[in-house]
Parts: C-alpha cells; structure tokens; sequence
C-alpha cells in the first residue's frame, strides 16, 4: 500500500514514467517473481491487492482504508481465486486487471493536473505503444519494443502464415490491360470498412483479410500492429460473423 512517497506527475511525461515504474513492478510480480506473489496471495487472508510502485517494484497488501483513497486502487481480493482456477488463468486475470489499473491511475493523474484532448491523446499513445502486462504473462508478446518499432518505421509488408501487413496504403489491383502506375496504386486504395483511401500521404497500418481479400484500416477494424503480429489468419468482422451465422 502506497503512502505516496515518490514525486507526484504532473506532466505527460512524468505520467509515463510513473506508468513505465509501475508496469515493471507488477510485471515482475507476474513472471520473474510469481512464486513469491504466489505465496503472499493466500485465499485465507483478507482481501489483498497487488501495487505496483514507479520505483519498479510491487506489494501484495490490504486496500487503503482512506475514503476516497488518494489513488484509484487495484482489483480487491485477487487472493480468494488463486486455488480455485489454473495458476496461469488466474496469473493472467490479474494481469488483465493490472492493466486496467495502470490506466485508471495514469488518467486520474491526467483529470487531476488537467491534461487536455491532445495531452490525453499523447499519454495514451505512449502506453499504448508498450505490451500489455496480459500480453507478457501470457507470451502473446513476442517482439520487444525496439523491434516493433523499427517494424512500423520501416513501412515493409511482413507476411505471417496469410496475414499481410503494411504501414501505407495497399495497391490497387493491376486494370486488364496489365498497365500499373505505382501513383496510382496508393491513390487508388480503399478501406473495406470506411471506405476511405490513403490520400493525405501519411503512412497508416493497414491490414487484409485473408477470406475475402479486401484492406482494412487498422484502426477500422480494432486491430493493432502488435496485435497482428500474432494473428495466423486473419478475418474481417464480416468473414466472421458470416462463419457464426452458418453454424
């Protein structure tokens, strides 16, 4: 439990650097020392809370009992489940909601020193940037930081299983008479959910369906660059939703 001895944030960098201390505290928590977490969550206990802390470490302790508390807090009673699930289904439940808390502190942070539209946008961007703590505990982030980002910066297509990823706008299909200009592929590009293209020129993740072949934002359709790495197959919500109806 935090009496707040550390610095308090106040600008978007600060916030993410408390963001960054806390998340490594609890990823430490969640995989280098999870037997010692394993043994501090004792379902005989009250309810427990995990914190991670800006100065990289982490505590399994009782809520605070100040009303309202001075920071949001954790996900109460994460013990009483420990024996009564998988210990890497209940590892990944409390990561799910150490996320969730890392958020909710970050934001309070933000409201409190009244971070505006485009401060909040850039704060959320940098977390976003980041793997989630679920992601880590349960291996589904393979790539580090630096190797995603150099990824994207590097605007290549990259093929996993059918899956085709590329950061600018995908090329239009070749007329019949086989005659192309790459202007007029970027120009030409639609996305299958907004049907809009790539004309403004910036460079934008963009994804294809591996069903019906058509291109989708990624924004569009909710899925990230991170995200896709680890999709074998990839299916737009219609493909999707036309596989339910038929079973």
């Amino acid at each position: 439990m935090e009496a707040i001895p550390h610095p308090i944030p106040r600008t978007v960098e600060e916030v993410f650097s408390d963001f960054k201390g806390r998340r490594a505290g609890l990823i430490k928590a969640l995989t280098t020392d999870v037997e010692k977490f394993f043994q501090q969550c004792d379902p005989e206990k009250e309810n427990l809370c995990l914190y991670g802390f800006p100065n990289e470490t982490w505590e399994v302790n009782l809520p605070v009992e100040e009303v309202p508390p001075e920071l949001p807090e954790p996900a109460l009673g994460i013990n009483f489940a420990r024996d009564g699930m998988q210990e890497k289904d209940w590892l990944s439940l409390v990561a799910v909601h150490s996320d969730s808390w890392l958020l909710a502190v970050a934001f309070y942070f933000g409201a409190r020193f009244g971070f505006g539209k485009n401060e909040r946008k850039r704060l959320f961007q940098m977390m976003n940037d980041l793997p989630t703590i679920f992601e880590l505990v349960t291996g589904s982030a393979k790539q580090s930081k630096d190797q995603l980002a150099a990824h994207n910066n590097g605007s290549k297509c990259k093929s996993s299983g059918k899956v085709v990823l590329k950061m600018s706008a995908p090329p239009k299909e070749e007329d019949e008479s086989g005659e192309e200009e790459e202007e007029d592929n970027e120009q030409g590009a639609t996305c299958g959910a907004c049907g809009c293209g790539d004309n403004n020129g910036t460079d934008e993740f963009w994804i294809c369906c591996d069903i019906c072949e058509i291109w989708f934002h990624g924004k569009c359709v909710k899925i990230t660059p991170s995200k896709a790495e680890h999709i074998k197959q990839y299916k737009c919500p219609s493909c999707s939703s036309n596989k339910r109806a038929r079973v």
